[in-house]
């Protein structure tokens, strides 16, 4: 092996070295599990905690040019200690728990959400090769699916801990998105797996000959659409729409804690951008560079693209983000589902197999989403917007409130003639 190629591939060649090192001190298997396990854990705190600090500081400073404002700029070269110091201010507040509420769920919350956020890590390959994801299951992508339910959990049990009605409201919200957009998610992610034949994500990357967004760009919008969601990120952040619920299921959390969830959203977004890249971008193929830096290039282009869209639209009602899964991303998943299943029993059967170019069904599939986005909301699907409508009784009330209002006033206005 040339050093070239061992750089290319340097996370796993130095796993598999440092494995191979302690067999030849004749360790004893259980301990070399438990001492990769261990090193492990703490490779992926040191990647995934410099990256989440730089998407802090990525988001805060890229949304204020999008807003036309400086940003962070006083704390280091270009605001880059800025997550730092807001870091250290976080230590040393208060940690403040509700009267009335429960403290060992109120403990456990924000725990919850940042440890399910990190375990995703586990089953991402970020180089090739047998070691290039720490637990290389064959049934990576369920596992992922599976633990990250336990965020939302996390966000259910913050919000009920907390005795606090915004709290609960955000947290039902939580709960009620993350079923709605966890099965067209689950769709999107079936199309990729019935391509590839594998739910093992280096598998995944390893058939992709060309990068899966070209053959499933109906799945990646569907895909997107459900991580921006179950993230809470604008436009689909009504968890913590702080015009309706204060911060929703965090309002009563401070200090440290509140810190834990900022983080657990951080990483999370981190998580999602990984699991975009392995299923979606080919993962970490790439010419010229080292397998794990092309890995982190399509994540922080990613990454962009959920600050683009976050500082582009608007925040949606909690009825259309509902109607948006259930009327739209579920039939679109559906479709796509089945298309996918035929282009690959037509590819296997009557061509040469996905090992060569699917020149055809780029084409087909970038037709097929663009016709069923624009005939279906034409045709079938109404988001809802403009006025809400209300029924007379309610218009009447209002009414009553105005006209009490306007007494208000009037007495006020009376009352501070008189004083002057």
């Amino acid at each position: 092996m040339n050093v070239w190629h061992y750089i290319v591939n340097i996370f796993s060649n130095v796993r598999a070295d440092f494995v191979e090192w302690l067999q030849g001190l004749n360790v004893p298997g259980s301990v070399i599990i438990l001492l990769e396990s261990i090193i492990g854990i703490t490779l992926i705190l040191a990647i995934v905690f410099p990256v989440v600090i730089i998407f802090i500081w990525m988001e805060r400073r890229f949304i204020a040019r999008f807003q036309l404002r400086p940003g962070p700029n006083r704390c280091g070269p270009l605001g880059l200690l800025q997550p730092v110091a807001d870091a250290i201010k976080v230590l040393v507040k208060e940690l403040i728990v509700p009267a009335r509420g429960d403290s060992k769920l109120h403990f456990i919350a924000p725990v919850l959400v940042v440890l399910s956020a990190l375990m995703a890590f586990a089953v991402i390959p970020i180089d090739s090769g047998s070691f290039g994801a720490f637990a290389d299951l064959n049934i990576g992508i369920l596992f992922i699916i599976a633990v990250g339910s336990l965020g939302t959990i996390g966000i259910f049990v913050g919000g009920w801990g907390s005795n606090n009605k915004y709290s609960l409201l955000g947290a039902m919200r939580g709960v009620a998105q993350l079923i709605s957009y966890e099965v067209p998610m689950v769709l999107a992610i079936a199309g990729v797996v019935v391509i590839a034949g594998s739910l093992q994500m280096s598998q995944i990357v390893q058939q992709q000959t060309v990068p899966f967004i070209l053959l499933q760009p109906l799945g990646f919008l569907i895909f997107f659409a459900g991580a921006l969601t179950e993230l809470n990120r604008s436009p689909m952040d009504q968890v913590e729409a702080e015009s309706e619920l204060t911060t929703g299921y965090f309002t009563e959390y401070s200090g440290m804690k509140f810190a834990l969830f900022f983080l657990g959203e951080y990483i999370s977004t981190l998580a999602v951008a990984a699991i975009a890249t392995t299923l979606f971008l080919s993962g970490w193929k790439g010419p010229l560079l080292p397998a794990a830096a092309w890995f982190l290039i399509k994540v922080f282009a990613v990454f962009m693209v959920i600050l683009w869209l976050r500082a582009t639209f608007v925040r949606l009602r909690i009825d259309q983000i509902m109607a948006f899964s259930w009327k739209f991303l579920l039939p679109a998943g559906i479709v796509n589902l089945f298309l996918t299943a035929g282009e690959v029993l037509i590819w296997d059967t009557w061509m040469s197999g996905w090992q060569s170019f699917p020149w055809p069904f780029i084409f087909v599939n970038f037709a097929v989403a663009a016709a069923f986005i624009i005939l279906w909301s034409k045709l079938f699907f109404n988001l809802g917007g403009g006025r809400v409508e209300v029924g007379e009784a309610a218009v009447e009330g209002l009414e009553g409130v105005r006209l009490e209002v306007g007494e208000v006033r009037a007495r006020i206005g009376q009352r501070v003639g008189a004083d002057i």
